[in-house]
């Protein structure tokens, strides 16, 4: 899991630098079912909003959208953090 929280990383790297556009990266973060189903439930839906609001701030420019695109991939870094921190805990 820790692999595909790495790749994770990567694409917000790569979307940031403009390798690749958001509808790759949001299909990329969509399909990880194998990560999202050992998180717990919230992740889960946190994640579709973020995914959400930065598909709609790629319909408008910067200035007339309500979502800032830096601002929504902050918030993706720390779900991510979040997720490592999730699946490194250790099971009681």
């Amino acid at each position: 899991m820790l692999n595909i929280i790495q790749q994770l990383g990567t694409s917000i790297t790569d979307l940031s630098e403009e390798r690749i556009n958001i509808r790759q990266f949001c299909q990329l973060w969509r399909a990880q079912t194998d990560l999202l189903t050992s998180l717990p439930a919230q992740f889960a839906e946190v994640m579709e909003n973020l995914l959400g609001r930065m598909e709609a701030s790629s319909l408008f420019t910067e200035e007339s959208c309500s979502f800032s695109q830096a601002d929504l991939t902050a918030q993706l870094r720390i779900w991510l953090d979040k997720a490592q921190r999730a699946i490194t805990r250790p099971q009681k």
